[in-house]
């Protein structure tokens, strides 16, 4: 299996379109809506620059310069419950392999590492949102299903 890297702030702009192709894959035509990408970019900047980042992604390199795979993640700080004690959740907000460079486990690896980077910081509890089509993958890396329905309020 490929290995992945820890992204750099030299990779912000090849994330930031490969996160679009995952949101056109879910039929957001994202092209549509142009702030979030700089917004974005700012942001995983910071992050991927900082000593103590609260958001890493792990990638894989294309061949011809750009990024064929990536995944997100994200350290949450939340309050003590039973199924998880500690004040830190993780969060996958996004795993996306270029359509040029799908079938060659390039998804896993970019999980893998992301998964060993939450254990680092003693996160114990990772939860994602997947489609039916990732859900194997997920399953394999020992992710289930909960009971919890999730639920969203939009403002504005």
């Amino acid at each position: 299996m490929t290995p992945a890297r820890q992204a750099t702030e030299g990779d912000c702009d090849e994330i930031v379109r490969l996160r679009a192709l995952m949101y056109e894959s879910m039929g957001t035509v994202s092209s549509q809506l142009t702030t979030w990408r700089a917004v974005t970019g700012e942001v995983l900047r910071a992050e991927l620059g900082s000593d103590h980042p609260e958001v890493m992604v792990y990638v894989i390199d294309a061949d011809d310069g750009g990024l064929a795979a990536c995944a997100t993640g994200m350290v949450h700080r939340r309050l003590p419950s039973p199924t998880n004690p500690t004040t830190l959740a993780g969060h996958v907000s996004n795993v996306c392999t270029d359509t040029a460079y799908r079938r060659r486990g390039y998804a896993r690896a970019c999980m893998t590492g992301l998964l060993n980077w939450f254990a680092t910081r003693g996160i114990t509890r990772v939860d994602l949102r997947t489609s039916a089509e990732a859900e194997p993958l997920y399953e394999s890396l020992g992710f289930r299903r909960t009971s919890d329905p999730a639920m969203r309020r939009e403002i504005g």
